[in-house]
């Protein structure tokens, strides 16, 4: 398979995707990691993750549409 044949195929399974562990999820946030995993487990917040085995990820895009939705006097 050629490298252009190659990255055509992973851009359509995870297009501008960037994906960030726990760790560099909080530090995006702004929160610590123990934060982000109390959020997660206890569906307070409901930001979209990825499991990929026991590995959790977010998406950077995932993170900044939540983020806008928690700004506060902004019309939806």
């Amino acid at each position: 398979m050629s490298h252009a044949n190659k990255q055509s195929v992973s851009n359509s399974v995870m297009p501008n995707s960037n994906l960030l562990g726990n760790d560099a999820g909080a530090a995006y946030l702004g929160v610590t990691p123990r934060t982000l995993e109390v959020w997660r487990c206890t569906k307070r917040h409901q930001i979209p993750y990825i499991k990929v085995g026991r590995l959790v990820k977010y998406r950077q895009s995932d993170l900044d549409t939540w983020l806008t939705a928690q700004t506060v006097g902004m019309a939806t």
